[in-house]
């Protein structure tokens, strides 16, 4: 048929415009405009050819087969079928498996169906020549396109080149039109700052009753410890506990050192708090707020299990309904089909789509503002949710199996963000 097939080894494509682009064939160093890489191969593929395209073939690896945020937005791409291998780790380095294979039956099958007139190979590895001879063989015309090599280097069999019926280089100026280096200092620079959502969640302070409680805790532990004393780290010698430092801050009306217990101190306080699990601790303002107990438990602390009240979580966040319960059958395949077609797998795109599912479904307003007060604490039973919905998009960092740090972090940035627009839409009024 006169039609034109493309075929994309993506570890090469991409490999090789880092290498141009960043000087170095890692491709966490470049940003990619899938949309605009598409069609940018169609268009020179039907060009080149003179023929209509019937699909473009994208061939990666990933993790165990399973699909990255970048290929759930290809394959729902129109004429785009992707193909994964393995990819696997040895060495500390990262190694396709399987991709070649791939690429070398999809190659001989296309041209022994006699699928298409032409076909276009994005690719260097020389294992594919015995496909690409089959190919010409059954009437096959083959193009193969290069990217232009960084410095002068050649990143293409010599062998593929001399075969191929037509050849073609993917110069700067095509690959930049989709692929961009990422703004990166060096080798040697820190990690890219994160968004300014990930940051505040970082940042947030805790409650004041919180606050107040663990420092409380902390004092009477020093009591207990010290009989009032401090420790001379220097010579050992006791010295009186001093009070000049919590005077100059009341007197001049700034706050002193602020106590940031871990979560698991938090969970604890009801052990050593010295007026017992839930009792008040004084907070600003001169009202009285309990403080946590040890069923306290954020979203982040590990090895901590117990747990108070019916549902396992503390009164004021009991009664909050998990996705599922608030979930139709009708609504769940709606569900998996928009995450099957639209959600691409970004961390904090995954974060936002169950947070508007969640708050959509809510009956009332109420359990949204019980929720908005816990920031940046999700309740367990919610974020351990919404940590399994985010493994669904290949987010799993394949080491224990466990989500990314900084993953986790934008995962819950994106549910905090869609849970703040909602709530200023609630308390502005219609018509403002």
């Amino acid at each position: 048929m006169d039609r034109c097939v493309v075929l994309v080894d993506a570890g090469y494509l991409l490999g090789a415009a880092a290498s141009l682009l960043a000087g170095e064939p890692a491709r966490s160093r470049i940003t990619v405009d899938h949309a605009a890489l598409i069609q940018g191969l169609r268009q020179r593929a039907e060009a080149d050819t003179e023929r209509p395209l019937l699909r473009i073939y994208w061939f990666d690896g990933a993790p165990d087969r399973v699909p990255q945020p970048e290929h759930r937005r290809l394959r729902v791409m129109s004429r785009v079928t992707v193909r994964l291998g393995a990819l696997t780790r040895s060495d500390g380095r990262w190694a396709q498996k399987g991709v070649d294979a791939a690429m070398h039956a999809e190659l001989t099958e296309l041209a022994r169906n006699r699928a298409c007139s032409d076909i276009v190979l994005v690719t260097g590895d020389g294992d594919l020549l015995p496909g690409l001879m089959s190919a010409k063989e059954h009437g096959v015309a083959v193009h193969l396109w290069a990217v232009q090599a960084a410095d002068g280097d050649y990143n293409q069999s010599e062998d593929l080149v001399a075969e191929a019926d037509e050849r073609r280089v993917l110069d700067r100026a095509w690959i930049t039109r989709a692929v961009r280096a990422k703004e990166i200092g060096g080798p040697c620079a820190p990690p890219p700052v994160p968004r300014p959502e990930i940051a505040a969640i970082l940042s947030a302070p805790l409650p004041e009753s919180a606050v107040a409680a663990a420092a409380a805790a902390v004092t009477g532990a020093d009591t207990a410890d010290h009989g009032h004393e401090r420790r001379n780290g220097a010579n050992g010698t006791a010295r009186p506990e001093s009070t000049d430092d919590t005077e100059a801050d009341e007197n001049s009306g700034a706050a002193g050192p602020r106590v940031v217990p871990t979560p698991k101190d938090l969970a604890g306080l009801s052990r050593t708090h010295a007026a017992g699990p839930g009792a008040a601790a004084p907070a600003t303002g001169g009202q009285q707020v309990p403080a946590p107990s040890a069923t306290l438990r954020w979203s982040s602390d590990k090895g901590w299990v117990e747990r108070g009240g019916p549902a396992g979580e503390p009164s004021e966040t009991a009664s909050l309904p998990t996705l599922a319960q608030l979930t139709s059958a009708e609504q769940r395949w709606a569900d998996r089909e928009e995450d099957i077609t639209a959600v691409s797998g970004d961390p904090f795109e995954v974060g936002q789509v169950f947070a508007r599912r969640w708050t959509e479904r809510l009956s009332g307003t109420a359990h949204l503002q019980q929720l908005s007060v816990e920031y940046p604490r999700i309740p367990h039973r919610i974020d351990g949710e919404l940590l399994r919905y985010a493994a669904r998009f290949g987010l799993l960092a394949h080491k224990d199996d466990q989500i990314d740090e900084h993953d986790r972090y934008a995962i819950r940035a994106g549910f905090w963000r869609e849970v703040d627009q909602r709530t200023a839409a609630e308390r502005t009024p219609a018509g403002d």
